[in-house]
C-alpha cells in the first residue's frame, strides 16, 4: 500500500519513520520549513527502543497529484481544516483515511469532507514530541495504534492495514469496537489534560497534595458519566487501568496540553475539554470540575493571543 503521512511531527513522524525503516512506501506531506529540515538531517527518532533515522520521501503542502491507499492523519486538531484542504487531492475512491488525533470531534469533520466510507476510527498511545532540532523524541516505551471501522466489525481492508502496520516500533491492533476504544481514550485524556492543566502539575505532584487524588477521580467520574450517557459506558479493564495510572506515586505523567502551555504554545483545549463539556451540556450532565479546567485553559489562550499581538 502507498501511504501518505500528513505532517512529520511527533505522531506522524514516529509512525511514518517506523514504516519507512521497515521498507514501506511512505511519503510525508509537510510544509517547506519542515521539508528543508528533513532534507538536511533526515527524519530522526530518539527512542527508548533505540535511536534511528530515515531519509523520507517528501511532498510539499498542496502539491499532491496522485492518490494514495492510506492517508495517516496525525496533526493537531487546530490544524485539521488546513490539512484536509492540503491532502484532499490525494484521496481516491478507495483511500482509507486513518486519523490518530486526540478526541472525537475530528471524525465528524473528516466524514463531512470525505464521506463515511473512507474514514476509519483510530487512536495512538505514544508519548512523543519534537525537540529543538526537529527530532522525534519518544518519551516512554508505549507505541500503540488501534483502529477500525466506525460501524464495528473487522473488514478485509482493516485486516490488510493491520498487516501493513505490523512493523518494529509499532504495536498495532484492529478493533471491532473502535468507537468504544476512542471514547475510553477521550475520558482518559480529558481527565489527564483537565487535572494537570488546572493544577499545572504532574500526576505524581497532584497526588502529593491534600485532596489531590480525590480531585483526579472527581473529574474522571464526570467524564465517565458523559461517555455512559452517550452510549459508551467504560469497561471494567479500562477503569482498572486508569485507576492505576492515576494513583502512581511520583508519576511524572502530564498531558501534552500542559506541555503546550509550559512552552507558550496553542493548545487543543476546545477539541478535548471543550468538546467533552459541550457533550455534557447537551446531555444535561453537570461537570463542574471539567468546566473549570476548560475555563482555565481558555483563559490561558486569551492571554497567549493578547501577548502575541
Amino acid at each position: 500500500m502507498r501511504v501518505l503521512v500528513i505532517g512529520a511531527g511527533a505522531l506522524g513522524g514516529y509512525y511514518g519513520a517506523c514504516l519507512v525503516r521497515a521498507g514501506g512506501d511512505v511519503t510525508f506531506l509537510v510544509r517547506e520549513k519542515r521539508a528543508e529540515q528533513l532534507r538536511q538531517n533526515g527524519l530522526q527518532v530518539v527512542s527508548p527502543h533505540g535511536d534511528f533515522a530515515v531519509q523520507p520521501k517528501i511532498l510539499l503542502a498542496n502539491d499532491p497529484k496522485d492518490t494514495f491507499d492510506v492517508v495517516l492523519v496525525g496533526v493537531k486538531a487546530y490544524s485539521l481544516d488546513d490539512a484536509m484542504a492540503q491532502f484532499a487531492p490525494a484521496v481516491g475512491a478507495n483511500t482509507m483515511i486513518l486519523p490518530i488525533l486526540n478526541g472525537l470531534k475530528h471524525i465528524d469533520a473528516l466524514t463531512a469532507r470525505f464521506g463515511a466510507a473512507r474514514v476509519l476510527g483510530g487512536l495512538a498511545n505514544v508519548s512523543a514530541g519534537l525537540d529543538a532540532d526537529g527530532r522525534v523524541v519518544q518519551f516512554m516505551a508505549n507505541q500503540t495504534i488501534v483502529f477500525g471501522e466506525t460501524k464495528g466489525a473487522l473488514s478485509e481492508r482493516a485486516l490488510a492495514l493491520q498487516a501493513l502496520l505490523q512493523v518494529p516500533g509499532i504495536d498495532v491492533r484492529a478493533s471491532e469496537a473502535i468507537m468504544q476504544d476512542m471514547w475510553e481514550k477521550f475520558i482518559q485524556l480529558s481527565t489527564l489534560a483537565g487535572i494537570t492543566c488546572l493544577m499545572r502539575a504532574s500526576i505524581g505532584d497532584i497526588l502529593a497534595v491534600p485532596n489531590g487524588e480525590r480531585s483526579i477521580f472527581r473529574l474522571f467520574a464526570e467524564c465517565c458519566a458523559v461517555a455512559t450517557a452517550s452510549g459508551f459506558e467504560p469497561r471494567a479493564p479500562f477503569i482498572e487501568f486508569d485507576r492505576k495510572l492515576f494513583t502512581t506515586l511520583d508519576s511524572p505523567l502530564k498531558a501534552s496540553m500542559l506541555r503546550d502551555i509550559e512552552r507558550g504554545s496553542v493548545t487543543e483545549a476546545e477539541h478535548i475539554l471543550g468538546d467533552m463539556a459541550n457533550r455534557a451540556r447537551t446531555l444535561g450532565i453537570d461537570t463542574p470540575l471539567l468546566d473549570l479546567a476548560r475555563a482555565h485553559v481558555a483563559a490561558y489562550e486569551v492571554g497567549r493571543r493578547r501577548a502575541a499581538g
